[in-house]
């Protein structure tokens, strides 16, 4: 579409809507969304040449030179932000980011995995994603601050008056329609005030631009609703963990390369997933990117941290759904709702070609469960597992060359740097099990 026709479509839009104010939203590094609010008064401009920013406080980007970008708005992005004002309402544009000059940030995440995504389509494929995002619903105080107090003492599938949480669920599954998210299902978790909400995949990129704008809905109507809403993927030591699991399908021609018969791989799958599981360790910062991210991996069955594949096996890492349907794909159960997922996915996407271009072979199935391979010591020393806290998975991914080459070596070194600083903090800490655990004794 010509910038003229861009223009034209946004400011029918913007009239037609009563729109007053427009949210122009990036990602940054750590995969959290911010923006820079116009009004449509600036819109033609935003549209023309961008809206300049000052980059030099937004995490992973610049600090000190060429500290000014641009934001360029993908006016296909447009949406009403249903929670706000009925009269002069607001609206939000995902954006690309430049330099002044027109040069492309290439550590922009959007661009990544637009990138690896158009080296995929040159191959002749079509990678799809979805994710099924879990969460926990928390009291907040008098001030209006979270506790970790959860909503309710429900279980996994239960109702209302159990599931105190029901409405607030159902008020988002709400919103996100209004803004062209088809959910699929949701429901109470097995955590106590735990939820999952699932919604139909779609390409890469549309997908991470879901998830982004999900994790905005799903805090702001918990928070219209008087409770906090975390994607910390483990709030509390003896509830289960949130995960971000995410399904994956790749085409060929109008072929799914994961469709089986009777539970038989195609060679092309098998390269892929072997692709993906030579990597996942350097990936792992990137999919589980916070110190409290390897508690849960650690911690519970469901976030299984053995490296390994099989079908319907939810021990395994990948697994490959029994159930017959058109969607045919396999489930990476190990990254959690705090990664970024731009970067997760254009890694995923990065590792699965690479396997099939060496046509890596894939490991034999992983037919154990988690607690047949804790009680098997042959099994438990010979199959390999996924980095057990933060530092040991940023080693993992400064020893990768492919995470250097997806991301880009500034980005890379960068996320190091600020990673690393980040599991210095909490060595350095003083945490309330030490004192609990030693106080007394020494």
């Amino acid at each position: 579409m010509s910038l003229a026709k861009n223009i034209i479509e946004a400011m029918k839009f913007i009239e037609a809507n009563d729109v007053k104010f427009i949210r122009l939203q990036f990602c940054d590094l750590f995969g959290q969304n911010r923006n820079i609010a116009i009004t449509p008064m600036q819109m033609e401009r935003a549209l023309a040449s961008g809206i300049p920013f000052d980059a030099s406080l937004v995490v992973g980007f610049p600090e000190s030179r060429q500290t000014d970008l641009v934001l360029c708005p993908d006016i296909t992005t447009i949406q009403l932000l249903p929670w706000r004002p009925q009269q002069g309402k607001v609206a939000r544009i995902l954006c690309d980011i430049r330099y002044p000059s027109g040069e492309i940030f290439t550590a922009d995440s959007r661009y990544i995995l637009k990138q690896t995504l158009k080296r995929a389509e040159a191959l002749g494929y079509q990678f799809n994603t979805s994710a099924d995002c879990e969460f926990y619903l928390f009291k907040q105080d008098e001030n209006g601050d979270p506790t970790t107090i959860p909503t309710d003492q429900a279980g996994y599938f239960d109702l209302a008056p159990y599931d105190r949480g029901e409405n607030t669920r159902r008020e988002i599954c709400l919103t996100l329609e209004d803004m062209g998210f088809e959910i699929e299902s949701s429901r109470h978790e097995a955590g106590r005030g735990q939820h999952e909400i699932d919604f139909k995949y779609d390409d890469a990129l549309s997908s991470a631009d879901k998830i982004m704008t999900f994790k905005t809905v799903v805090k702001t109507v918990a928070q219209r609703n008087g409770v906090h809403a975390s994607f910390l993927p483990k709030p509390l030591v003896d509830e289960p963990g949130s995960g971000m699991h995410i399904h994956v399908s790749l085409s060929k021609d109008g072929h799914d390369i994961f469709e089986n018969n009777g539970g038989l791989l195609g060679a092309e799958a098998g390269h892929f997933i072997a692709g993906v599981l030579a990597h996942v360790k350097g990936m792992t910062a990137i999919a589980n990117p916070l110190v409290n991210s390897y508690k849960r991996l650690t911690g519970g069955k469901e976030a299984p941290r053995h490296i390994g594949w099989g079908f319907g096996n939810r021990s395994s890492l990948i697994r490959i759904p029994m159930e017959s349907d058109e969607y045919y794909r396999f489930e990476l159960r190990g990254p959690d709702p705090t990664c970024n997922p731009y970067l997760t996915f254009a890694l995923i996407l990065a590792a699965g070609l690479e396997g099939i271009e060496q046509q890596m072979v894939l490991m034999d199935e992983l037919k154990l469960g988690e607690d047949e391979i804790n009680q098997d010591p042959v099994a438990a020393d010979t199959i390999q597992e996924l980095p057990i806290t933060l530092i040991d998975a940023v080693n993992e991914m400064a020893a990768d060359p492919l995470i250097k080459s997806v991301l880009g070596e500034e980005l890379t070194e960068k996320f190091i740097e600020l990673k690393r600083a980040e599991w210095m903090d909490y060595i350095k800490t003083v945490h309330p099990w030490e004192i609990d655990r030693y106080l007394l004794t020494y």
